[in-house]
């Protein structure tokens, strides 16, 4: 009899494994196209965070689809993992991806609590992560069977350990952090090893409603779930009595938000149009590279301190004028809508700073506020360059052996234009000074003695110089050019003033040095950016010893005291460094610039109105609103990397030759003043001064000698 019995069981046994077994190959059948295949269980991975890098190591922007910094299990905290499977799947170290008894619990407590089997809850930490992975969260029974047969398909493909891994790596705990380290960078300003026992019960706690739960919209939702998780882990003898209560009692500290837009937020905008039109919107947004660049974040902190404290100055300083004029004054003539008015309420800026021996961008600020105006004034805007046109001009003349001691007018002339018009070219100071020599015209920024140079080499010449040296905008070949008529780019001037120091060699303006991809491979490398020999060494050396003059010069004449329009570099900022450069003004004061350089750093300034129609107002020229912010930034740069102070090098092939200060020529020991001035090969005189020989006009007598001729 009791073998019979058990015959029958054992029947009914074998009959009930059948049809489980059928029931279980139809559901298979019936769903294994929607499954993910052995390739797709294989290559789980996730969208990753591509992370640009300043230099000096600096994460200065983060681009992502989803916001994830991968870690391996090591990396987890222990008390997150505990948190984790004691809150959400207590048999997750014994089941094979689906639990059996979550399950019967779940319909059971489902049909008790609403009298249907409809509900949620029973899903284990494998079932989420396929859910994540794989399917949408659709709540129909469809979508639940797909999500347990995958569940059994990666159990069976990874290691608990890997599963845990990826399950942290890939679910979102909200506020756009997905994984447990971007959470713990978000919520709290550290990284997931570091997270405290609170703080890991907080974040296990957000995964049941990431929103929901939010401790920054919902501190006190989140701080009941924090307890849960806490309590759970207590009752699951993951922490003792002692730690439940300690952590429960804490406070939630949260790490303040950050501005989206990141460090140095115009350059990494930057970085953003060059990776998604050279690699694509994969390698920018999901692919996780790693981007390093040229920039240098100590030199960018001072630039946008510097410059923004600057804009402020002068924005008070033009409010107040705006304040003295009243709405129908020529103040406001310019401006013929309202949004003219509101593109003349806000005084702009730009700065752009280079290596010029490499073309690595160092700094990059393209506008007062980024989060206001996307527009970068340092790559894209084209103003006019007012007379930091004019080293263009000087290079061509000095290229061409026009020696820097040839003499021009600055006097009141008129110029027949193109069209038959007369044009009378001013200075800045609505003076004239006669007549001086290359190098003082450039230094003072005269504009006659330029228009008077740019008619001998003529405008084709200069605008062929300046395309050689890198100027992309179109430039018109027209007179009027020394005062800087035509449109250019800040980072295309800066790189084209690097030119000097480099020896004639212009590099192309550089800001990614090397590209590496998730797996380490390298996608893009470069050390510098592309060489081009554009001037000779000389001519180079001679240019930058001419614009050394717009800093230096302060010559005591019988017109007056002579002083380079950069010199306040020196007496009013402290700016001791050899260094160079120029000024440059539009000719209604909306555009100020200055650019300069040293042997080691060359940087530009842009200040004005987005509106070029409007004024800063009378006597806000380059070097009293540009030439601060580059002296400052220059002089705190070169302390900032400590550098060694450089003098420009003078190639053999510069004559050297002292000349006398009156006929420039070359000196003897009876002239009463002479200076060493530099020529390119060719140009320098050869006859000796005319004016001051051995004999007196008449011829009679030897003119008495100085202690000074004597020491020649």
């Amino acid at each position: 009899m009791v073998r019979h019995y058990i015959l029958r069981t054992l029947i009914y046994c074998s009959i009930s494994g059948f049809l489980l077994v059928g029931i279980a190959g139809g559901v298979v059948w019936r769903f294994k196209d929607g499954l993910p295949s052995f390739a797709e269980l294989e290559g789980v991975e996730p969208a990753r965070t591509t992370n640009i890098f300043s230099r000096d190591g600096t994460v200065l922007k983060r681009f992502w689809v989803e916001n994830r910094v991968p870690i391996p299990f090591d990396k987890i905290p222990k008390a997150a993992i505990d948190g984790l499977i004691a809150t959400e799947d207590q048999l997750f170290w014994r089941h094979w991806g689906v639990s059996l008894p979550d399950i019967f619990r779940v319909v059971l407590r489902n049909l008790w609590q609403e009298g249907s089997l409809k509900g949620h809850g029973a899903s284990t930490i494998t079932q989420q992560l396929a859910r994540n992975l794989f399917l949408d969260r659709k709540q129909v029974w469809s979508r639940k069977i797909k999500e347990q047969l995958t569940a059994v398909l990666l159990e069976r493909t990874y290691t608990k350990k890997e599963i845990i891994e990826m399950y942290f790596n890939k679910v979102l705990f909200g506020n756009g952090a997905y994984g447990i380290q971007s959470a713990a960078e978000r919520f709290f300003g550290k990284n997931a090893g570091e997270l405290s026992v609170d703080e890991c019960a907080l974040l296990v706690g957000l995964l049941r409603g990431p929103y929901y739960y939010s401790p920054i919209n919902h501190p006190r939702r989140a701080k009941d779930r924090r307890r849960l998780v806490l309590r759970r882990m207590y009752q699951n003898q993951k922490i003792t009595r002692k730690q439940y209560q300690s952590a429960n009692r804490r406070p939630i500290i949260l790490k303040d938000a950050e501005e989206e837009t990141g460090e140095a937020p115009y350059f990494t905008e930057h970085i953003r149009r060059y990776l998604e039109e050279k690699h694509g919107w994969g390698v920018l947004y999901k692919d996780g590279a790693s981007v390093y660049t040229s920039l240098d974040s100590r030199l960018q902190r001072l630039a946008e301190e510097i410059l923004y404290s600057q804009l402020e100055e002068v924005q008070r300083t033009v409010d107040e004028n705006r304040r003295r004029n009243p709405p129908d004054s020529t103040f406001w003539s310019s401006l013929e809508t309202f949004e003219d008015t509101l593109n003349a309420t806000v005084v702009q800026g730009a700065l752009v700073a280079l290596d010029p021996s490499t073309g690595h961008v160092l700094a990059m600020v393209g506008g007062r506020d980024f989060n206001e105006s996307k527009f970068n004034r340092a790559v894209q805007a084209k103003r006019q360059p007012g007379s930091s046109f004019k080293p263009f001009i000087y290079t061509a003349a000095i290229d061409t052996k026009i020696p820097p001691t040839r003499k021009f007018p600055d006097t009141a002339v008129s110029v027949v234009m193109d069209d038959g018009s007369l044009w009378r070219p001013q200075n800045y100071d609505r003076k004239f000074l006669g007549w001086m020599t290359m190098r003082e015209g450039l230094a003072m920024s005269r504009n006659v003695v330029t228009t008077k140079l740019l008619e001998q080499i003529g405008p084709r010449t200069a605008v062929r110089y300046s395309k050689r040296l890198g100027i992309t905008t179109r430039i018109r070949a027209v007179k009027s050019l020394g005062m800087g008529t035509s449109e250019v780019k800040l980072i295309d001037l800066v790189s084209a003033f690097g030119t000097f120091p480099n020896g004639g060699i212009r590099v192309e303006p550089m800001a990614v040095a090397k590209i590496v991809d998730k797996d380490g491979n390298v996608l893009e490398s470069q050390v510098q950016g592309k060489e081009h020999e554009v001037l000779s060494f000389e001519t180079a050396a001679v240019m930058t010893s001419m614009l050394q003059s717009v800093l230096d010069m302060n010559k005591r004449t019988d017109r007056g005291i002579w002083r380079g329009t950069g010199r306040g570099s020196r007496t009013a900022y402290g700016f001791r460094r050899p260094a160079a450069g120029k000024t440059g003004t539009t000719q209604n004061f909306a555009d100020t610039w200055f650019v300069g350089f040293t042997p080691q750093i060359v940087a530009g300034v842009w200040i004005g109105f987005d509106d070029y129609r409007v004024s800063l107002g009378p006597r806000m020229s380059g070097a009293a609103v540009a030439l601060p912010v580059w002296a400052n930034f220059m002089k705190k740069a070169h302390g900032a990397l400590e550098l060694e102070q450089l003098d420009f090098e003078i190639p053999q092939g510069v004559a050297q030759v002292e000349v006398c200060v009156e006929t420039y020529q070359v000196a003897s020991i009876y002239c009463p003043a002479r200076l060493k001035e530099l020529f390119v090969p060719g140009a320098e005189p050869t006859a000796p001064c005319p004016d001051h020989t051995a004999v007196d006009s008449d011829g009679s007598k030897e003119k008495k000698r100085t202690r000074r001729e004597f020491q020649f």
